[in-house]
């Protein structure tokens, strides 16, 4: 009983921190590497095309040592290629377009705050394509919308409300937490655009999930989606970057970054995302998303000796009983379903009973 739930539910919640921890340092590696002059588009097309390489063999090795091979069929290959447009070109086409209109620098804090939205997204949209069970009138069912909406409410806590320092120093010019309503008037934009990519990213964990569903071959599906977004991707910046001079890599932090963000970012990240959305839903996965805010913060602490604030204590506070308000919500849901199925199979084998007689 204790190793089915390690395997069931400890696991899962490791992995998933994992996940968020390793984002945050390829975020910290990956802006250091821009900020020494490493474009962006470079940047994302080397490392997936580097992770692509390095599933490669991963791949090889599952579809040939495994008995019997699902057939990789026209409709896998569909439904993996929109999983690469979602994944890598959607994506990065809007966070270019964020670029030239001046969004990227400008409204940080608006970004940060509605990226955090990303759970309820895809809680809607699970509901709507009935991956997750929504009965209001069921404790559960309460747990996990209001459990969603309290960790979103932390996240957004944290990024726009600083409060006073409780310990560390205060950088003495300007606030590093500007207002929402900027002066610049293409916050709406920006708004927009932002609402836009996560709603894509909440797409992308429902089409991944649905296709594990019908395709249970996790390792062949992470594959050709990577594929796809990489060819997709080395496509899109080949026409928006064409300064060569860009394209040649010297041993420097880009190096590592791109050899990091491969390893973290698509081989391990890739593969483990797409195990938990098999084993443990959309939601379970999105819901991990305002907690990246927290563990942000506490390697900011750590390792760049930012000051902690009252409102990162506070949002993390509100954020983290919202987090397991859901996952409360999710287990108790599914422990109510295996009882409802065992007492209707023990009341079949009642039923039977007689005719055995």
């Amino acid at each position: 009983m204790a190793t089915q739930f390690v395997r069931k539910e400890v696991v899962p919640f490791a992995i998933m921190m994992m996940v968020e921890s390793c984002e945050m340092s390829i975020t910290i590696l990956g802006k250091a590497a821009m900020n020494a002059g490493l474009k962006t588009l470079v940047y994302i097309t080397y490392y997936n095309s580097l992770g692509t390489l390095l599933l490669l063999p991963y791949f090889a090795f599952f579809r040939t040592h495994r008995t019997h091979p699902l057939p990789i069929t026209f409709s896998i290959l569909s439904r993996c290629f929109i999983l690469g447009l979602l994944g890598y070109c959607c994506r990065i086409c809007l966070l270019q377009i964020l670029a030239y209109t001046g969004i990227k620098y400008t409204s940080a804090t608006l970004a940060a705050g509605i990226g955090n939205l990303m759970p309820g997204f895809t809680f809607l949209l699970a509901v709507i394509f009935r991956m997750e069970r929504l009965d209001l009138r069921e404790v559960t069912g309460q747990a996990k919308s209001v459990g969603t909406v309290v960790a979103i409410a932390g996240a957004m806590v944290m990024t726009l409300y600083q409060g006073p320092t409780i310990f560390g120093s205060s950088p003495s010019s300007g606030s590093p937490h500007p207002s929402l309503l900027s002066q610049n008037p293409t916050w709406v934009l920006g708004g927009f655009l932002i609402t836009l990519t996560c709603l894509v990213s909440s797409g992308w964990n429902i089409l991944q999930t649905a296709t594990l569903k019908v395709y249970p071959e996790q390792p062949t599906v992470v594959f050709f989606f990577c594929v796809f977004g990489t060819l997709q991707c080395v496509i899109y910046s080949a026409i928006f970057e064409r300064n060569l001079d860009a394209w040649v890599m010297l041993p420097s932090i880009g190096v590592i970054a791109i050899v990091f963000s491969a390893v973290c970012g698509t081989v391990f990240r890739a593969n483990v995302i797409s195990w938990c959305l098999e084993k443990k839903g959309p939601l379970y996965v999105a819901v991990f998303k305002p907690m990246g805010v927290i563990i942000a913060a506490i390697m900011e602490i750590l390792f760049l000796g930012s000051p902690l604030h009252l409102g990162s204590v506070i949002g993390a506070i509100i954020s983290s009983v919202g987090f397991y308000t859901v996952l409360w919500g999710q287990a108790k849901e599914k422990a109510m379903i295996e009882f409802a199925a065992v007492d209707h199979e023990s009341k079949s084998l009642v039923n039977r009973a007689p005719l055995l007689k």
